[in-house]
């Protein structure tokens, strides 16, 4: 297999996993050369069934050799946030271009069916999902937050593989993973966060274990050509103040309060939500064994000192020589309120009247989201197989969200061949019926106008939905 990422914390895990299955499984990872990579690699030194190979995702031609020696191709590489803030043109080339090399060197070999391609998005796909909205599933509206262009890059990149043409690929929309350096994150990223934000987290090891579980050879065939969520379940379904109070628990802190004011995490803006489907996942492919306490017992354990001590530490001095510079920083929350960033405040706030009542911890009360599944409307009949659907599917699934089907006679049961589509402001784009009314996809060029959802959301009754759920 090649897989790209390795460097990361999902792909750290990973070749740990597969270094077990030496037995049966080998190995390419393409690697950004650089001292850091090189360090971070030092520890599998000893994996004899790994190969290292220096390049970059960007160059096509590295990417091809790759992918001329492997059955499998596990693309967990890219840039993502924070970092990806910070350099969004870099992020594009390496986010999108980087799939587009994998999908052309795959579709250039004498039998492209030979490779399964597994992409993996984000739920930073479909964005901000506060509760009572606070539960999902693949075909929900995309709405990616303001300013996260590392969740635009994703989006991009899913429509690219989907209507690929490639014979054998899989989408995989992973959500938040559970790290040991999770506990160590000191970002302005953090104040982004609202307090009632919902999330479904999932451990660096149990993704790591799905990873390498594709890898073996009794992998179901139904499993290739859908999109999926990757998601713990139950027990890894948390609000963020839930996952706040944990951590600062488990390193000893009595009261996480006394390390921020209230009004420093934003209200809106950030992603996440429960999933009501994560479970069809493990269905087909078991990955699933952590439990949310035992990730956070090793992430702990792993921390340095001055972390899994942190409650010997006094509070005051936490939240002034730590805290309350991150949130000023640039891209905190407090960066926007003090410098008056009218976009910043509406995004994280709504309106400095907003962030103004917010109030302080004396009149906090921690939500309690329904854990009662609720689904969206994705406008068309749902009982029917893909290969049952007929124009007058299309027709019914473009008029929910506003706009209208420009194919007058699309085959009947072909869910992958791209199709016509106007939205409801003129914009005119292509996407499979697969992609549109599987994934949940629509106008590209409405997507990436994330200040315009509110007047989008007028004409197009799916995002409606959604718009406002922060």
């Amino acid at each position: 297999m090649l897989l790209t990422g390795a460097t990361g914390n999902w792909g750290r895990a990973t070749l740990r996993e597969l270094r077990e299955r030496s037995d049966r499984v080998c190995v390419i990872a393409l690697c950004r050369p650089g001292e850091q990579s090189r360090t971070v690699l030092r520890q599998f030194d000893d994996m004899d069934n790994l190969e290292i190979v220096w390049g970059d995702l960007t160059d096509y031609g590295v990417v091809a050799s790759c992918v001329a020696d492997v059955d499998l191709v596990v693309h967990l590489g890219g840039l993502v946030s924070p970092l990806a803030d910070d350099h969004p043109e870099l992020t594009r080339l390496v986010n999108i271009g980087g799939m587009h090399n994998i999908i052309s060197a795959v579709a250039a070999l004498p039998d492209p069916s030979r490779v399964g391609v597994v992409g993996v998005g984000s739920v930073a796909e479909t964005g901000d999902r506060n509760p009572p909205h606070h539960w999902g599933r693949v075909g929900d509206p995309l709405r990616v937050s303001r300013f996260d262009g590392y969740g635009q890059t994703k989006v991009v990149a899913e429509k690219a593989l989907v209507d690929s043409g490639l014979p054998k690929w899989v989408w995989l929309r992973q959500t938040g993973i559970f790290h040991p350096a999770l506990v160590e994150i000191r970002d302005p990223i953090m104040t982004h966060s609202p307090l009632d934000g919902a999330l479904e987290w999932a451990s660096a090891e149990d993704s790591a274990r799905l990873v390498a579980n594709l890898c073996e050879p009794d992998l179901p065939a139904e499993f290739w050509g859908d999109i999926y969520n990757i998601g713990g379940g139950e027990g890894w379904r948390l609000t963020n103040w839930q996952l706040l109070e944990a951590i600062a628990t488990a390193m000893g802190v009595q009261d996480v309060t006394r390390w921020y004011d209230r009004d420093w995490f934003a209200l809106k803006n950030f992603h996440g939500h429960w999933f009501t489907d994560s479970d069809r996942l493990e269905r087909l492919i078991p990955f699933r064994e952590d439990t949310f306490d035992d990730a956070l017992a090793r992430a702990v354990a792993q921390a340095p000192a001055s972390v899994r001590h942190a409650g010997s530490v006094p509070p005051w001095l936490v939240k002034q020589l730590v805290m309350k510079p991150l949130s000023h920083k640039q891209r905190g929350t407090m960066a926007a309120v003090r410098g008056g960033n009218e976009q910043g405040i509406a995004a994280f706030f709504g309106s400095l009247e907003n962030w103004r009542r917010i109030g302080d911890w004396s009149t906090f009360t921690p939500l309690e989201p329904s854990r009662t599944p609720t689904y969206l409307d994705h406008g068309f009949d749902e009982s029917k197989a893909p290969g049952d659907w007929t124009r007058s599917d299309y027709v019914e699934a473009a008029a929910f969200r506003g706009g209208e089907l420009l194919d007058a006679d699309p085959v009947p049961g072909d869910a992958a061949t791209p199709l016509s589509w106007r939205c409801a402001f003129g914009h005119e784009f292509t996407g499979s019926p697969r992609l549109i009314l599987t994934a949940g996809h629509w106008c590209p060029d409405c997507i990436t106008d994330t200040a315009g959802y509110a007047e989008q959301a007028e004409r197009n009754a799916f995002l409606a939905q959604v718009e406002g759920a922060g």
